[in-house]
C-alpha cells in the first residue's frame, strides 16, 4: 500500500500579543477548513511589540506591520496576519494584499472595570479617560471638552488594567479585538459611528503574501468578502488622499447596502475645537474613487490645516 506525502503546514506570521495570537488563530483555523492547508502559527516581534513611545512617535502603525513583511520576504513564513488599520496605504514592494476576511464589529467602545455601566455623557467633569489613538483623543475633546484625556500605550489588558487600578476612570478601545479576546464585560458603552468614526479599516483583518506566490494567492483568496474589501477600500483612499497615517486624528467609516456603497469621513482638530465630516456615496465597484474624491472635497474644506495643528 502506497501513502502519498502530506502538505507541509503553511507558516502564519503573527504579533506574540493574545490580541494578534488570537485573531491569527481565527485565520488559521478558516484557512484550514476552507482550503484543507493546514497552517501553524511563527510569532513575530515587531518594532510596535518593544518601543514603550507612543504610535506617533515611533513611525506609527506600520512598526506593527514591517517586521512581518520582512519574514514574508526573507520567505521564513507564508503569509501573515494584521489588523487592517495597522496597513500602511502604502503598497510594499513584493507584497500583495490576498484577502480581507468578512469584517468584525468596526466600533468603539467605552470601558470601564467589569460591571461599569457608565455612559460616556454620565462620566463627571475632569474624567480622566485614557487612549493611545489621536483620533480618539479628537473626537474625545470634541464631545466633552471638559474631561481629562490621556494618551497611553499598551495591549488591552495592560490599558484596562489602568482602570481597575485607578489610574483612569475609563478608556476607549475597539470593540472587536475586545471580543476576539473574550474581554466584553469590560464594555459600558459602545460608540456609534455618529459619534464616534473609527479608524479606517478598523475591525477588519489583512492577509499578506509575497506576490510572486500565485498558489498561494488562490488560497488565500478563499476567505476574501467583496462587501468588507469594498469598505476598507474607500476608507483606506481617504487616508491615503490625505496623506495621513495614524498620527493624524482622521476617522472613515464605509458600509454597504443594497449595491450601494456609503462612505463617511471627518479630520477632527486635535483640541476638539473644529472638525470637518462629509459623506458620500456609489457603486462599491468604485470604492477607490470615492475614498479619494472624498479626502479631496475634505482638503478643499480645509482638511490639511486641522491636520498641520499641533499635537498634543
Amino acid at each position: 500500500m502506497t501513502t502519498q506525502n502530506a502538505r507541509p503546514a503553511l507558516r502564519l506570521g503573527t504579533r506574540k500579543s493574545l490580541m494578534a495570537t488570537t485573531q491569527s488563530q481565527l485565520v488559521a483555523d478558516s484557512v484550514t477548513r476552507r482550503t484543507g492547508h493546514a497552517v501553524e502559527l511563527v510569532g513575530v516581534t515587531t518594532e510596535g511589540d518593544v518601543s514603550k513611545a507612543l504610535l506617533a512617535q515611533i513611525g506609527g502603525t506600520g512598526v506593527f506591520v514591517s517586521g512581518l513583511r520582512d519574514r514574508l520576504l526573507a520567505g521564513e513564513v507564508d503569509f501573515a496576519v494584521h489588523s487592517l488599520k495597522d496597513l500602511p496605504t502604502t503598497p510594499a514592494d513584493g507584497i500583495v494584499l490576498a484577502a480581507v476576511p468578512a469584517r468584525d464589529d468596526p466600533r468603539d467602545c467605552l470601558c470601564g472595570v467589569p460591571g461599569y455601566t457608565a455612559k460616556l455623557s454620565d462620566l463627571p467633569r475632569s474624567a480622566r479617560i485614557g487612549t493611545g489613538s489621536p483620533r480618539r483623543m479628537a473626537q474625545l475633546r470634541a464631545l466633552r471638552d471638559d474631561l481629562d484625556v490621556v494618551p497611553i500605550r499598551g495591549n488591552a489588558d495592560t490599558r484596562l488594567r489602568k482602570v481597575e487600578d485607578g489610574q483612569l476612570d475609563a478608556i476607549v478601545l475597539a470593540y472587536a479585538g475586545l471580543h476576539r479576546i473574550d474581554r466584553l464585560a469590560s464594555v459600558a458603552e459602545v460608540l456609534e459611528p455618529d459619534i464616534m468614526l473609527p479608524a479606517p479599516g478598523q475591525g477588519a483583518l489583512a492577509i499578506e503574501c509575497r506576490a510572486d506566490r500565485a498558489d498561494l494567492i488562490e488560497v488565500l483568496g478563499a476567505l476574501d468578502d467583496a462587501e468588507t474589501r469594498a469598505a476598507v477600500t474607500a476608507e483606506r483612499a481617504v487616508l491615503a488622499g490625505l496623506e495621513a497615517g495614524c498620527s493624524a486624528p482622521v476617522g472613515a467609516y464605509a458600509a454597504q447596502q443594497e449595491q450601494k456603497l456609503y462612505l463617511t469621513a471627518a479630520v477632527i482638530a486635535f483640541d476638539g475645537g473644529r472638525q470637518i465630516r462629509l459623506s458620500a456615496s456609489g457603486h462599491p465597484s468604485e470604492a477607490k474613487t470615492l475614498g479619494r474624491d472624498l479626502a479631496s472635497r475634505l482638503l478643499s474644506e480645509g482638511a490639511d490645516q486641522l491636520m498641520g495643528e499641533h499635537a498634543p
